[in-house]
């Protein structure tokens, strides 16, 4: 089943996106998922240095495990959110995409029922 490359793309004119800008607006999704991420893993590593710092260097005083293990739990808080954003994000740039494939889909199967219906 060969197609040639211009029954591939159905730039039908009654379609209600541009679909330059979805394929855009799908890459700025997995761009700013990864910018996300990056900044809350930052402020986890940024909190995690501060606090052995202030371990290494006495600042900080803990009476017990519980102090010690709520001080970590704190510190890795900001993670979860992060990772929220970034797969909420990569899920809207791949649902777009899946969007348009099904209504590309959509359109060839029609098309190829017409050209059948035809013969």
């Amino acid at each position: 089943m060969t197609e040639s490359n211009s029954e591939s793309k159905t730039n039908f004119a009654g379609t209600y996106f541009d679909r330059d800008s979805i394929l855009r607006l799908a890459s700025l999704a997995a761009i700013f998922a990864w910018i996300a991420l990056m900044y809350y893993a930052g402020q986890t590593a940024i909190g995690l240095t501060v606090f052995t710092l202030q371990l290494v260097r006495g600042l900080n005083v803990l009476s017990g495990p519980t102090d010690f293990f709520q001080q970590i739990l704190w510190t890795f808080q900001p993670i979860i959110p992060g990772l929220w954003n970034f797969i909420g994000l990569q899920a809207v740039g791949k649902i777009l995409l899946i969007f348009m494939d099904m209504e590309d889909n959509s359109r060839r199967a029609v098309r190829s029922v017409r050209a059948d219906a035809g013969k």
